[in-house]
């Protein structure tokens, strides 16, 4: 039995067609019922939907033999029990800090506010900034506008909505997209099985 874990959402809608074209499909009536673990038109294959942080949990931890999350929820989760092995080129974006337009940004501590708290962190350090961080969950670019911080760490698609609330986006962090990730010891145990799905879904990128 082979377990796939799926981000719910945007990730989800583009990686069912790059399973199709390897051989794996699942049924519209699967997708649309309230089952956690829907099956596939492959017996031993199932597949559950989560919400996207919980991807790489449920593969490091071995309850997914693979799965298919985005670079911006790997950064924060770190890689142990994972390898990074496919970058499947969907859900593309970019994680970048914004403020509002001529903000100074020089200031011996920055105000942050983010969901994406390790990689600000890691990102300030790198430049020799000191910040606090203020953990949201959205709303992210309310923040900058009522004074809460003195800017945003948030993933950037069209750039839409900070043009909508005055904000510009500043510097680029990371390139995002979706990765294939599997299960450390699930690559060793089911090496030849896992092997050949991975040669098949990268066939259909």
């Amino acid at each position: 039995m082979l377990t796939i874990a799926l981000s719910k959402g945007r990730i989800l809608d583009q990686t069912l067609p790059l399973l199709e074209k390897a051989g794996i499909s699942i049924p519209k009536s699967e997708l649309e019922s309230r089952k956690l673990i829907l099956d596939t038109n492959i017996a031993d294959i199932k597949v559950i939907v989560l919400r996207a942080s919980d991807v790489p949990v449920f593969v490091q931890h071995g309850a997914a033999d693979f799965g298919v999350a985005g670079k911006d929820v790997l950064m924060e989760h770190g890689a142990d029990g994972v390898f990074e092995l496919l970058d499947l080129e969907i859900s593309k974006c970019k994680l970048m800090v914004a403020a509002e337009k001529n903000k100074n940004l020089n200031k011996s501590t920055l105000k942050v506010a983010t969901k994406y708290v390790k990689s600000a962190k890691e990102y300030f350090y790198q430049q020799g900034k000191q910040i606090e961080v203020i953990k949201l969950y959205g709303a992210m670019e309310l923040a900058p506008i009522v004074g809460l911080s003195d800017c945003i760490v948030d993933l950037v698609d069209t750039g839409n909505t900070l043009k909508a609330n005055n904000l510009v986006p500043l510097e680029l962090i990371h390139e995002i997209s979706s990765r294939l990730i599997v299960n450390s010891a699930a690559f060793n145990t089911k090496h030849a099985e896992i092997s050949d799905w991975i040669q098949k879904i990268e066939q259909s990128i």
